[in-house]
């Protein structure tokens, strides 16, 4: 009797062992996994400079807009230029709230109104990934906004404006597989951030989503409803319109870092989540 319950402490306690050491491997994150989130996520797009030799992830990318000319800032694991001294309650923070780790806010020139959204297992796992990054000594940019943008303060008063924190919400409307394709379109993709019209001050015009915007197309139906699945997909991955056309520099870019690399099952997640968007008219356009 002895003998067999010591072999079963013996067991229970292998068994508790291997339950801590798959919950902390769990704990850390997937680096693997995160790299690709990272792609589906467009970070390389403002955090990597557009030149060849640019290292990824230093910073330096300039990004111009009406309210000034940004620069995406270095989130290299480095202590000093980086987000190397940054705890993963930081980044969760950052990401979910755009609150910066010494409190102030971020501009939303950062899509953390998109990224808000994303889950818990895939901010661990994109954590993971920039933590397994090359440390990059590359101090940051200021920015370079016209007056009053620059005052940080004003982020708050925009937040209560413009910005609804929160997870991920499934609607009934979107059946798998539409329904990962909505998260990829809506919170790790943020395509809204450049797909939705826009008022004065940079928040999004609500009952617009994805209606398109100067110089940024309509993805309702109303602005891909003639393209085929096929149109959609070969876009996706080759950035050439069903005419021929090759796409502006801005999405270019998207399908190279971001589109172009997303397994099959999401790609064809996103395609369905699209088609089934209510159509909505273009912007009107502006006289001038």
């Amino acid at each position: 009797m002895g003998r067999w319950l010591h072999a079963l402490l013996r067991a229970f306690a292998l068994l508790l062992l291997c339950a801590a050491s798959f919950a902390s491997a769990s704990a850390q994150g997937d680096a693997k996994r995160g790299e690709y989130l990272a792609k589906a996520g467009g970070c390389v797009g403002c955090h990597t400079e557009d030149r060849s030799d640019a290292v990824r992830f230093a910073g330096g990318r300039a990004i111009k807009t009406s309210f000034g000319t940004f620069f995406g800032p270095n989130i290299t694991p480095h202590p000093d230029t980086g987000i190397g001294r940054w705890t993963e309650a930081d980044f969760v923070r950052a990401m979910r709230s755009g609150v910066r780790p010494d409190g102030s806010r971020y501009y939303p020139v950062f899509p953390y109104p998109s990224y808000t959204q994303i889950t818990d297992s895939d901010l661990r796992d994109l954590w993971a990934y920039l933590r397994s990054l090359p440390p990059v000594g590359r101090t940051n940019r200021e920015h370079e906004l016209r007056f009053p943008y620059g005052w940080r303060f004003l982020n708050r008063i925009w937040n209560w404006l413009f910005f609804t924190p929160g997870p991920f919400v499934p609607d009934s409307r979107w059946p798998e597989p539409a329904s990962r394709g909505a998260y990829l379109v809506n919170a790790l993709g943020h395509c809204g951030e450049c797909h939705t019209p826009r008022n004065f001050l940079g928040g999004a015009k609500r009952g617009r989503f994805l209606a398109g915007r100067k110089g940024m197309p309509n993805l309702t139906p109303t602005g891909i409803g003639k393209w085929s699945d096929e149109d959609l997909k070969q876009f996706f991955l080759t950035g050439v319109t069903p005419d021929g056309d090759a796409t502006a520099v801005e999405m270019d870019e998207v399908v190279r870092n971001t589109t172009s690399q997303f397994m099959p099952g999401d790609l064809a997640a996103m395609i369905a989540y699209l088609r089934s968007l209510p159509p909505l008219p273009d912007e009107p356009k502006v006289r001038q």
